[in-house]
């Protein structure tokens, strides 16, 4: 099983910004989601905010 929700860490291995990044990036997508403070942030939401190719970050989350 493949997991679908997204962490700072995973952020940082993406964009190659840091982990700090990684936790304002995720903080501004539940923003936008109307996400409350307990509820996870999936990859296809990160996606879509940053306008990446879900291949494309699936397969760099699979390698790291």
């Amino acid at each position: 099983m493949e997991r679908i929700c997204i962490y700072p860490k995973d952020v940082q291995i993406v964009t190659g910004k840091s982990e700090r990044w990684g936790r304002d990036i995720i903080k501004k997508i539940k923003i936008k989601f109307s996400k409350q403070d307990h509820q996870l942030v999936t990859i296809d939401e990160f996606c879509s905010y940053m306008g990446l190719p879900f291949t494309e970050v699936e397969k760099k989350l699979k390698y790291n």
